[in-house]
């Protein structure tokens, strides 16, 4: 049940905060299809981080070990072979960028 009721909370926590901000850009003149514009990208945005924030506990990240190199694996609900797997690959990807 909480599986299927945290995205759905997900989704009216962020409609309901892009609606809001959407209404008061409205309140101070500005053009319907610049505030449709931007409650829709606000919307994705607050979306997203709240389903990233869900499954943060979840969720290991492995970089690469050479200074500088910008190379990242994020891993969600891996086992630990699959974890081992990738933190190998992140320490010795032939392109470090």
């Amino acid at each position: 049940m909480k599986q299927r009721l945290f995205p759905l909370l997900a989704e009216v926590v962020a409609a309901a905060m892009a609606g809001y901000l959407g209404y008061h850009l409205s309140t101070y003149g500005v053009p319907l299809a610049l505030v449709v514009a931007c409650a829709l990208a606000l919307y994705i945005a607050f979306r997203d981080t709240l389903h990233q924030l869900a499954q943060a506990h979840h969720t290991v990240t492995h970089r690469c070990t050479v200074p500088g190199c910008a190379f990242t694996v994020r891993l969600t609900c891996a086992d630990a072979v699959e974890n081992r797997r990738w933190q190998e690959i992140a320490a010795d990807h032939p392109s470090h960028t």
